[in-house]
């Protein structure tokens, strides 16, 4: 799977490579659901939105600002990197092992970030399960899958650039 480790805490190595993977995954799903997926004739994902109907569900207040702060700094800079390096990659490696290539469990976990985001997140904010499964949800899942891979190659290729300097 991946070499590196990550320790029971959190230091600024850690922050950092959690900000920059979470970052340019965040960059290749909204590329892909707001650029790609409509110029090819699919659904326009609009993430935000989904935060600021959570946000208007939980009485909280739900403008603009909000929906994007909660869609690129706290799920994708913050929830899904913490979401895999102190969750799914340690259960994987436990009950699987580090012997499988890092993109199966990468588009394992953006599975399941689709499942929770899509399936969960939308039953919370009041919208309909799996969205009635339109054209928005399969375009959610390929950007999911793409952020999941995406994140892993960013931290793979960052902590393998610091092992051989």
């Amino acid at each position: 799977m991946t070499t590196y480790t990550t320790k029971a805490g959190v230091d600024a190595a850690t922050l950092g490579l959690m900000f920059i993977s979470g970052c340019f995954a965040t960059m290749a799903f909204d590329l892909w659901g707001q650029v790609i997926s409509p110029a090819l004739g699919f659904a326009n994902l609009s993430p935000h939105g989904l935060a600021k109907s959570l946000f208007g569900a939980l009485g909280l207040p739900n403008g603009d600002f909000a929906g994007y702060f909660m869609h690129f700094y706290l799920v994708g800079l913050i929830g899904y990197p913490v979401g895999w390096l102190f969750i799914f990659k340690p259960l994987w490696t436990r009950v699987v092992g580090a012997d499988v290539a890092w993109i199966v469990p990468a588009a394992i976990y953006g599975f399941g970030l689709w499942v929770f985001a899509i399936g969960g997140i939308t039953s919370i904010a009041g919208l309909p399960f799996f969205l009635n499964f339109t054209g928005i949800t399969w375009v959610a899942l390929v950007g999911h899958v793409l952020y999941g891979i995406v994140m892993v190659a960013v931290m793979v290729w960052l902590t393998r650039s610091k092992a051989s300097a």
